[in-house]
């Protein structure tokens, strides 16, 4: 398995519950295909460095995992279907 982290920018506009839950499903799916969630580390809102979706300020997550490397394009699946997502990142350590 791979090292991996995982940085994304979820919209200010979202309540706490629904921030949460798109957190949470994302830990899941990352366990629930064999990999191992070292830590999440919420940064919170920060100001962006130009402006997304007429938005200039996102909250930060940042994600470490193991994983097979097939996992990644399942990430970046979801993360591009999930309402509130506005950026992903995701890089091998």
């Amino acid at each position: 398995m791979n090292k991996y982290e995982m940085l994304y920018i979820l919209a200010t506009d979202l309540a706490d519950e629904a921030r949460d839950g798109i957190i949470a499903k994302f830990e899941s799916i990352v366990k629930d295909n064999g990999g191992e969630v070292e830590g999440i580390d919420k940064w919170g809102v920060k100001k962006l460095a130009y402006p997304i979706n007429y938005k200039s300020e996102g909250f930060y997550v940042l994600m470490t995992f193991s994983a097979a490397a097939t996992l990644i394009k399942e990430l970046d699946r979801v993360a591009g279907i999930t309402e509130g997502m506005m950026r992903i990142l995701i890089t091998k350590r």
